[in-house]
Protein backbone atom coordinates (compact mmCIF):
# COMPACT_ATOMS: atom_id res chain seq x y z
CA UNK A 1 0.00 0.00 0.00
CA UNK A 2 1.69 3.28 -1.31
CA UNK A 3 1.66 6.30 0.28
CA UNK A 4 -0.58 9.20 -1.37
CA UNK A 5 -0.17 13.02 -1.20
CA UNK A 6 -2.46 15.98 -2.73
CA UNK A 7 -0.02 18.48 -4.24
CA UNK A 8 -2.13 20.80 -5.97
CA UNK A 9 -5.77 22.23 -4.70
CA UNK A 10 -7.74 24.44 -6.72
CA UNK A 11 -11.65 25.86 -5.86
CA UNK A 12 -14.00 28.63 -7.35
CA UNK A 13 -15.56 31.25 -5.51
CA UNK A 14 -18.81 29.07 -4.24
CA UNK A 15 -22.21 31.28 -4.11
CA UNK A 16 -25.36 31.38 -6.59
CA UNK A 17 -22.78 31.97 -10.12
CA UNK A 18 -25.45 33.01 -12.21
CA UNK A 19 -24.70 33.24 -15.95
CA UNK A 20 -21.50 30.67 -15.12
CA UNK A 21 -21.76 26.96 -16.67
CA UNK A 22 -21.01 24.04 -14.73
CA UNK A 23 -18.39 23.05 -17.46
CA UNK A 24 -16.82 26.82 -16.97
CA UNK A 25 -16.64 26.00 -13.00
CA UNK A 26 -15.07 22.77 -13.63
CA UNK A 27 -12.21 23.85 -15.56
CA UNK A 28 -11.44 26.85 -13.51
CA UNK A 29 -11.24 24.50 -10.27
CA UNK A 30 -9.25 21.48 -12.41
CA UNK A 31 -7.11 24.25 -13.55
CA UNK A 32 -6.15 25.72 -10.42
CA UNK A 33 -5.23 22.95 -8.78
CA UNK A 34 -2.98 21.11 -11.87
CA UNK A 35 -1.04 25.02 -11.50
CA UNK A 36 -0.86 24.76 -7.86
CA UNK A 37 0.76 21.52 -8.41
CA UNK A 38 2.87 22.96 -11.15
CA UNK A 39 2.13 19.83 -13.45
CA UNK A 40 0.95 19.36 -17.10
CA UNK A 41 -2.61 18.07 -17.89
CA UNK A 42 -1.36 15.38 -19.80
CA UNK A 43 0.68 14.17 -16.64
CA UNK A 44 -2.98 13.18 -15.32
CA UNK A 45 -3.34 9.39 -15.58
CA UNK A 46 -6.97 8.89 -14.10
CA UNK A 47 -10.08 11.44 -13.27
CA UNK A 48 -13.03 11.33 -10.92
CA UNK A 49 -15.73 13.86 -11.17
CA UNK A 50 -18.29 14.34 -7.86
CA UNK A 51 -21.65 15.49 -9.56
CA UNK A 52 -25.24 15.13 -8.37
CA UNK A 53 -27.08 17.20 -10.15
CA UNK A 54 -26.56 16.05 -14.48
CA UNK A 55 -26.99 19.10 -15.68
CA UNK A 56 -25.50 16.73 -18.69
CA UNK A 57 -24.15 13.25 -19.37
CA UNK A 58 -20.74 12.58 -18.95
CA UNK A 59 -19.76 15.86 -17.04
CA UNK A 60 -16.49 14.69 -15.94
CA UNK A 61 -15.09 14.20 -19.57
CA UNK A 62 -17.19 17.49 -20.71
CA UNK A 63 -15.10 19.30 -18.38
CA UNK A 64 -11.93 17.79 -18.67
CA UNK A 65 -11.67 18.29 -22.47
CA UNK A 66 -11.41 22.08 -22.01
CA UNK A 67 -8.53 21.20 -19.67
CA UNK A 68 -6.99 18.99 -22.43
CA UNK A 69 -7.36 16.15 -20.60
CA UNK A 70 -8.29 13.45 -22.72
CA UNK A 71 -8.03 9.25 -23.60
CA UNK A 72 -7.82 8.51 -20.03
CA UNK A 73 -10.37 6.50 -17.29
CA UNK A 74 -12.89 9.26 -16.23
CA UNK A 75 -15.50 8.33 -14.06
CA UNK A 76 -18.62 10.71 -12.68
CA UNK A 77 -18.92 9.83 -8.95
CA UNK A 78 -22.42 10.21 -7.81
CA UNK A 79 -23.45 9.83 -3.91
CA UNK A 80 -25.35 13.09 -2.52
CA UNK A 81 -23.68 15.09 -0.19
CA UNK A 82 -20.60 12.49 -0.17
CA UNK A 83 -20.08 12.47 -3.76
CA UNK A 84 -17.21 14.88 -3.60
CA UNK A 85 -15.35 13.02 -1.14
CA UNK A 86 -16.15 9.40 -2.87
CA UNK A 87 -14.54 11.17 -6.12
CA UNK A 88 -11.97 11.79 -3.69
CA UNK A 89 -11.47 8.19 -2.35
CA UNK A 90 -11.65 6.90 -5.64
CA UNK A 91 -8.58 8.98 -7.01
CA UNK A 92 -7.06 8.09 -4.00
CA UNK A 93 -7.79 3.77 -4.24
CA UNK A 94 -6.21 4.31 -7.51
CA UNK A 95 -2.89 6.08 -6.68
CA UNK A 96 -2.65 3.52 -3.31
CA UNK A 97 -3.14 0.57 -5.58
CA UNK A 98 0.04 1.15 -7.64
CA UNK A 99 -1.98 1.08 -10.77
CA UNK A 100 -1.35 5.18 -11.32
CA UNK A 101 1.12 7.59 -10.27
CA UNK A 102 -1.18 10.60 -10.92
CA UNK A 103 -5.10 11.20 -10.16
CA UNK A 104 -7.59 14.06 -10.60
CA UNK A 105 -10.38 14.81 -8.33
CA UNK A 106 -13.15 16.76 -9.18
CA UNK A 107 -16.23 18.17 -7.50
CA UNK A 108 -18.63 20.13 -9.34
CA UNK A 109 -22.39 21.63 -9.20
CA UNK A 110 -24.69 23.90 -10.54
CA UNK A 111 -27.80 24.07 -8.16
CA UNK A 112 -29.28 27.41 -9.03
CA UNK A 113 -30.70 27.73 -12.53
CA UNK A 114 -31.52 23.93 -12.04
CA UNK A 115 -35.06 23.35 -11.30
CA UNK A 116 -36.09 21.06 -8.03
CA UNK A 117 -33.71 20.38 -5.50
CA UNK A 118 -31.78 16.84 -5.90
CA UNK A 119 -33.21 16.65 -2.28
CA UNK A 120 -36.31 16.30 -2.95
CA UNK A 121 -37.64 12.85 -2.86
CA UNK A 122 -40.16 12.07 -5.96
CA UNK A 123 -39.35 7.89 -6.20
CA UNK A 124 -41.57 5.40 -4.39
CA UNK A 125 -39.32 5.21 -1.08
CA UNK A 126 -40.21 5.16 2.29
CA UNK A 127 -39.23 8.79 2.78
CA UNK A 128 -41.09 10.11 -0.13
CA UNK A 129 -43.82 8.41 0.95
CA UNK A 130 -43.53 9.98 4.45
CA UNK A 131 -43.53 13.60 2.58
CA UNK A 132 -39.42 13.67 4.05
CA UNK A 133 -37.68 16.51 3.59
CA UNK A 134 -33.91 17.05 5.50
CA UNK A 135 -35.18 20.35 7.29
CA UNK A 136 -37.63 18.55 8.83
CA UNK A 137 -35.55 15.11 9.61
CA UNK A 138 -32.26 17.86 10.94
CA UNK A 139 -35.76 19.31 13.10
CA UNK A 140 -36.33 16.19 14.47
CA UNK A 141 -32.62 15.11 15.55
CA UNK A 142 -32.72 19.43 17.10
CA UNK A 143 -35.56 18.55 18.69
CA UNK A 144 -34.59 15.35 20.23
CA UNK A 145 -30.98 16.41 21.68
CA UNK A 146 -32.87 19.40 22.97
CA UNK A 147 -34.94 16.83 25.06
CA UNK A 148 -31.86 14.59 25.85
CA UNK A 149 -29.43 17.28 26.36
CA UNK A 150 -30.89 20.44 27.39
CA UNK A 151 -29.41 22.01 24.33
CA UNK A 152 -30.85 25.82 23.62
CA UNK A 153 -32.35 27.56 20.68
CA UNK A 154 -29.66 30.06 21.46
CA UNK A 155 -26.90 27.39 21.43
CA UNK A 156 -27.79 26.41 17.78
CA UNK A 157 -28.14 30.15 16.87
CA UNK A 158 -24.11 30.01 18.29
CA UNK A 159 -22.95 27.30 15.60
CA UNK A 160 -24.59 29.73 12.50
CA UNK A 161 -22.63 32.68 14.38
CA UNK A 162 -18.84 31.26 14.49
CA UNK A 163 -19.09 29.71 11.16
CA UNK A 164 -20.68 32.79 9.11
CA UNK A 165 -17.37 34.40 11.56
CA UNK A 166 -15.28 32.16 9.60
CA UNK A 167 -16.79 32.65 6.62
CA UNK A 168 -15.71 36.56 6.67
CA UNK A 169 -11.97 35.53 6.49
CA UNK A 170 -12.84 32.89 3.35
CA UNK A 171 -12.91 35.00 -0.01
CA UNK A 172 -14.16 31.80 -1.57
CA UNK A 173 -16.87 31.90 0.91
CA UNK A 174 -20.71 32.34 -0.73
CA UNK A 175 -21.66 34.43 2.82
CA UNK A 176 -18.92 37.35 4.37
CA UNK A 177 -21.21 38.64 6.85
CA UNK A 178 -21.51 38.38 10.55
CA UNK A 179 -24.84 37.33 12.25
CA UNK A 180 -25.62 37.83 16.04
CA UNK A 181 -27.60 34.95 17.88
CA UNK A 182 -30.70 37.42 17.64
CA UNK A 183 -29.95 37.32 13.73
CA UNK A 184 -30.35 34.04 13.63
CA UNK A 185 -33.22 33.26 15.66
CA UNK A 186 -35.36 36.11 14.06
CA UNK A 187 -34.69 34.71 10.29
CA UNK A 188 -37.43 32.50 9.02
CA UNK A 189 -38.69 29.59 10.56
CA UNK A 190 -37.82 26.35 8.18
CA UNK A 191 -38.87 23.64 10.43
CA UNK A 192 -39.14 23.81 14.22
CA UNK A 193 -36.48 24.56 15.74
CA UNK A 194 -34.53 25.24 12.87
CA UNK A 195 -34.27 28.69 11.21
CA UNK A 196 -33.32 29.96 7.70
CA UNK A 197 -29.80 31.48 8.93
CA UNK A 198 -29.43 27.63 10.43
CA UNK A 199 -29.47 26.07 7.08
CA UNK A 200 -27.06 25.52 4.18
CA UNK A 201 -27.78 27.75 1.22
CA UNK A 202 -28.34 26.60 -2.76
CA UNK A 203 -24.92 26.69 -3.90
CA UNK A 204 -22.63 26.61 -7.41
CA UNK A 205 -19.39 26.02 -7.47
CA UNK A 206 -16.18 23.94 -8.20
CA UNK A 207 -12.82 22.30 -6.26
CA UNK A 208 -10.46 19.98 -7.30
CA UNK A 209 -7.36 17.87 -5.48
CA UNK A 210 -4.60 16.60 -7.38
CA UNK A 211 -3.07 13.22 -5.89
CA UNK A 212 -0.22 11.23 -6.35
CA UNK A 213 2.56 9.21 -5.14
CA UNK A 214 4.90 9.79 -2.67
CA UNK A 215 7.87 9.18 -5.02
CA UNK A 216 6.21 11.20 -7.98
CA UNK A 217 5.10 14.30 -5.03
CA UNK A 218 9.05 14.62 -4.33
CA UNK A 219 9.55 15.69 -8.05
CA UNK A 220 6.74 18.62 -7.58
CA UNK A 221 6.61 19.51 -4.46
CA UNK A 222 8.65 20.12 -0.61
CA UNK A 223 5.50 20.86 0.99
CA UNK A 224 3.24 17.39 0.40
CA UNK A 225 0.22 16.47 1.86
CA UNK A 226 -0.71 12.78 2.82
CA UNK A 227 -3.73 11.05 3.06
CA UNK A 228 -3.30 9.34 6.13
CA UNK A 229 -6.75 7.85 6.14
CA UNK A 230 -9.67 7.36 3.73
CA UNK A 231 -13.02 5.52 5.03
CA UNK A 232 -16.06 5.11 3.45
CA UNK A 233 -19.26 3.31 4.67
CA UNK A 234 -22.55 3.21 4.64
CA UNK A 235 -25.68 2.81 7.10
CA UNK A 236 -27.43 -0.29 8.62
CA UNK A 237 -30.75 0.93 7.07
CA UNK A 238 -32.17 0.34 10.68
CA UNK A 239 -35.02 2.30 12.25
CA UNK A 240 -32.75 4.10 15.06
CA UNK A 241 -34.12 4.25 18.52
CA UNK A 242 -32.02 7.60 19.42
CA UNK A 243 -31.71 10.17 17.09
CA UNK A 244 -29.03 11.86 18.93
CA UNK A 245 -26.71 8.91 17.69
CA UNK A 246 -25.07 8.03 14.31
CA UNK A 247 -23.71 4.76 14.03
CA UNK A 248 -22.48 5.01 10.47
CA UNK A 249 -20.35 8.48 11.64
CA UNK A 250 -19.19 6.70 14.50
CA UNK A 251 -18.07 3.05 12.65
CA UNK A 252 -16.71 5.42 9.39
CA UNK A 253 -14.59 7.99 11.78
CA UNK A 254 -13.34 4.66 13.99
CA UNK A 255 -12.09 3.07 10.68
CA UNK A 256 -10.65 6.08 9.69
CA UNK A 257 -8.78 6.81 13.01
CA UNK A 258 -7.49 3.03 13.33
CA UNK A 259 -6.09 3.68 9.26
CA UNK A 260 -4.18 7.04 10.75
CA UNK A 261 -3.19 5.76 13.77
CA UNK A 262 -4.40 8.29 16.11
CA UNK A 263 -7.14 9.64 17.80
CA UNK A 264 -9.38 12.36 18.03
CA UNK A 265 -7.37 13.93 19.86
CA UNK A 266 -4.72 14.24 17.76
CA UNK A 267 -6.44 16.28 15.27
CA UNK A 268 -5.42 19.91 15.33
CA UNK A 269 -8.69 21.29 13.62
CA UNK A 270 -11.51 19.81 10.95
CA UNK A 271 -14.25 20.60 8.36
CA UNK A 272 -17.33 19.12 9.37
CA UNK A 273 -20.70 18.41 7.20
CA UNK A 274 -22.77 21.23 8.61
CA UNK A 275 -25.75 21.27 6.47
CA UNK A 276 -27.65 22.49 8.88
CA UNK A 277 -26.45 23.78 13.17
CA UNK A 278 -28.09 20.96 14.89
CA UNK A 279 -25.85 18.69 12.20
CA UNK A 280 -22.47 20.27 13.65
CA UNK A 281 -23.58 19.29 16.92
CA UNK A 282 -24.73 15.88 16.08
CA UNK A 283 -21.83 14.40 14.27
CA UNK A 284 -19.14 16.42 16.21
CA UNK A 285 -20.09 14.32 19.20
CA UNK A 286 -20.50 10.98 16.86
CA UNK A 287 -17.01 11.83 15.23
CA UNK A 288 -15.57 11.65 19.29
CA UNK A 289 -14.61 15.39 19.20
CA UNK A 290 -16.36 15.06 23.14
CA UNK A 291 -18.83 12.99 24.97
CA UNK A 292 -22.76 13.13 23.82
CA UNK A 293 -24.12 16.07 25.11
CA UNK A 294 -21.25 17.80 25.69
CA UNK A 295 -20.64 19.80 22.35
CA UNK A 296 -22.78 22.79 23.16
CA UNK A 297 -21.14 23.22 26.80
CA UNK A 298 -17.51 23.50 24.85
CA UNK A 299 -19.64 25.80 22.26
CA UNK A 300 -20.46 28.13 24.88
CA UNK A 301 -16.90 28.13 26.09
CA UNK A 302 -15.24 29.06 22.76
CA UNK A 303 -13.41 25.71 22.64
CA UNK A 304 -14.52 24.82 18.96
CA UNK A 305 -13.32 28.89 17.39
CA UNK A 306 -11.15 29.79 15.37
CA UNK A 307 -8.24 30.55 17.70
CA UNK A 308 -8.49 27.43 20.35
CA UNK A 309 -7.41 24.61 20.39
CA UNK A 310 -9.76 22.49 17.97
CA UNK A 311 -11.64 25.23 15.47
CA UNK A 312 -14.49 23.06 13.79
CA UNK A 313 -15.42 24.68 10.59
CA UNK A 314 -12.75 27.02 9.79
CA UNK A 315 -13.51 27.64 6.22
CA UNK A 316 -17.36 28.90 7.36
CA UNK A 317 -18.58 25.28 6.57
CA UNK A 318 -21.37 24.62 4.59
CA UNK A 319 -23.87 27.03 6.99
CA UNK A 320 -21.64 30.43 5.64
CA UNK A 321 -19.23 28.94 2.56
CA UNK A 322 -21.87 27.30 0.73
CA UNK A 323 -22.95 23.20 -0.64
CA UNK A 324 -22.70 22.49 -4.37
CA UNK A 325 -23.78 19.59 -3.44
CA UNK A 326 -20.96 17.75 -5.79
CA UNK A 327 -18.12 20.21 -4.76
CA UNK A 328 -18.46 20.24 -1.16
CA UNK A 329 -16.19 16.85 -0.17
CA UNK A 330 -13.41 18.23 -2.48
CA UNK A 331 -13.37 21.57 -1.03
CA UNK A 332 -13.14 20.46 2.54
CA UNK A 333 -9.76 18.86 1.14
CA UNK A 334 -8.57 22.62 -0.22
CA UNK A 335 -9.31 23.52 2.66
CA UNK A 336 -7.29 21.07 4.94
CA UNK A 337 -4.56 21.51 2.69
CA UNK A 338 -4.62 25.17 3.23
CA UNK A 339 -4.26 25.03 6.95
CA UNK A 340 -1.69 22.53 6.54
CA UNK A 341 0.58 23.96 4.26
CA UNK A 342 0.05 27.66 6.68
CA UNK A 343 -1.40 29.39 3.44
CA UNK A 344 -4.92 30.02 5.11
CA UNK A 345 -4.37 33.85 5.15
CA UNK A 346 -6.95 35.24 7.91
CA UNK A 347 -8.46 32.08 9.11
CA UNK A 348 -5.00 30.11 9.46
CA UNK A 349 -5.00 27.57 12.14
CA UNK A 350 -1.90 28.17 14.08
CA UNK A 351 0.97 25.17 13.53
CA UNK A 352 -1.81 22.45 12.07
CA UNK A 353 -0.47 19.54 11.29
CA UNK A 354 -3.10 16.94 11.42
CA UNK A 355 -7.06 17.48 10.03
CA UNK A 356 -9.89 15.68 9.11
CA UNK A 357 -12.73 16.20 6.95
CA UNK A 358 -16.17 14.96 7.00
CA UNK A 359 -19.14 14.20 4.88
CA UNK A 360 -22.31 12.66 4.85
CA UNK A 361 -24.86 12.31 2.10
CA UNK A 362 -28.26 10.51 1.61
CA UNK A 363 -30.80 9.31 3.36
CA UNK A 364 -32.35 5.76 3.06
CA UNK A 365 -34.54 4.11 5.56
CA UNK A 366 -33.86 6.94 7.90
CA UNK A 367 -30.32 6.39 8.15
CA UNK A 368 -27.28 7.90 6.18
CA UNK A 369 -26.62 6.33 2.84
CA UNK A 370 -22.75 7.40 3.08
CA UNK A 371 -20.46 8.78 5.11
CA UNK A 372 -16.35 9.53 4.16
CA UNK A 373 -13.87 10.85 6.87
CA UNK A 374 -11.05 11.94 5.64
CA UNK A 375 -7.08 12.67 7.43
CA UNK A 376 -4.36 14.54 6.45
CA UNK A 377 -1.38 15.06 7.98
CA UNK A 378 1.84 17.30 6.64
Amino acid sequence: MRKVAVIGVGMTKFGKLIGQSIEELGVRAAWDAIKDAGINPKDIQIAYCGNVIVARDVIGQAILKDVGINQIPITRVEDACASGSCALREAWLAIMSGLYDIALALGVEKLTEQGPSPLSYKDRSIEAMVGFQPAGWWAMRAQKHMEKYGTTIEQLAKISVKNHANGCLNPRSQYQKKFTVDDVLQSPMVAEPLTLFQATPISDGGAAAILCSEEVAKKYTTKPIYIAASALTSGNFEQQGDLTINDLERRCSKQAYEMAGIGPEDLDFAEVHDCFTIAEIVRCENLGFCKPGEYTKALDEGRWDLGSAFPINPSGGLLSKGHPIGATGVAQICELVWHLRGEAGERQVANAKVALGHCSGGTVAGDNAACAVHILKR
